[in-house]
């Protein structure tokens, strides 16, 4: 087999069924080695819009997304869906073709130094520098991007090297375990939260991964300890639950805001500080934090921890709940209980509106929210509808509202939700963009099923009513 082969057959390896991107000449071996094989390769209309429904993909399925590109500008219009998905940590696999090797020390025609572009936006960037390194350099790719906390692996192939014969085998999937706290840090948590007058959870991007949620809403339900999410944690407890005080990262101050305010220690559980800054929740540096993560915290003068638990979230969490079972208490939390009743109030507000233009943003997304159900998705992109959507739409369930919260790139939403439909299609999959993250020419919509509508303004937005009574099960504003 040539290299090509071999390359594709690694990746039928790695569970992959399907790629999305574009072909081009110095990719032409790889994606006719594609033809044989029964991963299918979803054409898409720019490779941006390939990187984002690969980011969408491994959100939801939490295994690698896979994109292609060919070299030069092809690999270069990867670089920002890439980026995406690797600061909101989803896997991804970015898969470039290169000129061919015997070109690359002088200046030739669409040649460019690809991997050393991606090695800022990525885990791990490579070349393959000879066929026999394929399955290693796959596996490893592979591994990489599931690792906690998840990210983008980006993989070279040269023309010429694509095309030589090769004699190897494929590995077995590998899928890293991560390591366990110890038992006096989770002790030294637990103590913490036993001294605590008021605290309150802050869930991050990491409660939406891995089953924490189910463990997060037990120690929610158990202690009667408040939650509020980032904007990617939503649903990491259900809107419905009196431990839910919504969610927290408008850059202002907000009603979650004065939950952490009145809190005397702080348990960020899966939070990534790129997603709403400490130093706007802890600005006088006085709040105790125990921090809950897959990783050691980040360095941050806002930050400073009092006991670390790093490891597995779910098996903290699990382990947190049963030091709860065996020493139960339940602390009452009147403050929290008011800030949630005034905001349930906020959200109800413009919920009786008459159906009249200019439609109230608060108005839409009541009705965005009674028109989908508990595992429906909603996705934004990123513009000033993203603060409407994240102060005003609430989720019952993970990993259904997608925001991208870290690089915060435009145009996410739309080939995200061509995406969502592919994985989950038994779901309403609506997406909600802006003037600036709508340009429906760059995305392949043809046979996904569904309609896609356009609406440059929420304004405009009884779109979504139009296609909901419909029947329509996916569509855009």
């Amino acid at each position: 087999m040539n290299a090509a082969e071999l390359f594709v057959e690694c990746l039928v390896a790695e569970g992959v069924t399907r790629i999305f991107g574009v072909p081009g000449e110095e990719n032409a071996a790889f994606v006719l080695a594609l033809g044989d094989s029964p991963i299918e390769l979803v054409l898409t209309r720019h490779e941006q819009g390939a990187a984002f429904m690969a980011e969408v993909y491994g959100r939801l399925s939490g295994e690698p997304g896979v994109c292609l590109a060919t070299l030069g500008p092809g690999a270069t219009d990867l670089v920002t869906g890439v980026a995406d998905a690797n600061m909101d940590r989803a896997p991804l696999i970015a898969i470039t073709g290169q000129a061919d090797s015997h070109r690359q020390h002088k200046e030739s025609q669409q040649y460019m130094n690809v991997v050393s572009m991606f090695e800022p936006v990525t885990k791990w960037a490579t070349p393959i520098r000879n066929p026999e390194d394929i399955p290693e350099v796959v596996s490893k790719a592979f591994k990489l991007a599931v690792a906690e906390k998840p990210g983008a692996c980006h993989i070279e192939q040269s023309e010429n090297i694509a095309s030589m014969t090769v004699d190897s085998k494929p590995f077995d999937a590998q899928r890293p375990v991560q390591a366990v706290p110890a038992d006096e840090v989770i002790t030294h948590a637990w103590e913490c939260i036993l001294e605590a007058e008021s605290p309150v959870i802050l869930a991050g991007n990491g409660c939406v991964r891995r089953h924490t949620s189910v463990e997060l809403r037990r120690l929610a339900k158990s202690t009667g300890i408040g939650v509020i999410n980032t904007f990617m944690a939503k649903g990491a407890v259900d809107r419905r639950s009196n431990s839910s005080l919504f969610t927290i990262g408008l850059q202002a101050r907000d009603y979650p805001a004065l939950a952490i305010e009145d809190a005397d220690l702080v348990i960020a559980i899966g939070y990534d500080i790129v997603e709403y800054p400490p130093k706007l929740w802890n600005p006088n540096k006085d709040k105790r934090i125990v921090h809950f993560d897959s990783l050691p915290a980040e360095v941050d003068e806002f930050y400073r921890t009092e006991v670390e638990v790093v490891g597995d979230l779910a098996n903290a969490l699990s382990r947190l709940n049963s030091l709860a079972q065996a020493n139960p208490f339940h602390k009452e939390h009147a403050g929290q209980m008011a800030l949630r009743e005034t905001m349930l109030k906020d959200f109800a507000e413009h919920s009786g509106d008459a159906d009249e233009s200019p439609i109230r943003p608060q108005k839409v997304l009541w009705e965005v929210r009674e028109a989908l159900g508990s595992e429906d998705i909603l996705l934004s992109d990123v513009g000033a509808h993203k603060m409407w959507i994240a102060r005003y739409y609430q989720c019952d369930e993970p990993n259904t509202c997608l925001i991208p919260n870290g690089f915060a790139a435009m145009g996410f939403a739309l080939p995200g939700a061509i995406s969502a439909s592919i994985v989950h299609p038994d779901r309403k999959v609506l997406a909600i963009t802006g003037d600036g993250g709508s340009d429906w020419r760059r995305h392949k919509c043809d046979g996904v099923g569904g309609r896609w509508l356009r609406a440059d303004r929420v304004e405009a937005a009884d779109a979504i009513w139009a296609a909901h009574r419909s029947g329509v099960g996916e569509s855009c504003i």
